[in-house]
């Protein structure tokens, strides 16, 4: 990779992280994802810097073709991602279930609440 090459990268890095904060500070994204994505950014910029540091990584795992380790990790990366949002999800699923079934039962006490209060 040229040096032009592993400028690039490191600037579409740190415009990212600055991005996330940025995202942060507007209350847009919450701050255990803006943890999470920089982590994985700051991670990323070692490999920016010296890609070199593929090879003996992809010899340790078998793997030949060195930017096939890194689709590799982004796939197990990304499949990881989709299960914790599908949890997530399923979970707030479940408390707008139960927040609906409460309000309802609310509603459904609140007619019979004043003609109660009246008879006393």
């Amino acid at each position: 990779m040229s040096t032009r090459a592993q400028i690039l990268v490191a600037l579409v890095i740190l415009g990212t992280i600055v991005f996330l904060f940025r995202l942060l500070r507007r209350g847009q994204l919450r701050s255990k994802y803006v943890l999470l994505w920089t982590v994985i950014a700051i991670g990323l910029l070692p490999l920016a810097v010296v890609p070199d540091i593929l090879v003996p990584i992809s010899d340790a795992v078998g793997i030949d073709y060195e930017p096939a380790t890194v689709l590799f990790a982004s796939t197990a990366f990304l499949f990881l991602i989709v299960v914790h949002f599908s949890w997530e999800l399923s979970r707030l699923e479940d408390r707008t279930r139960t927040l609906a079934e409460e309000v309802a039962l609310l509603r459904a006490e609140l007619p019979a609440a004043p003609a109660a209060s009246d008879s006393a």
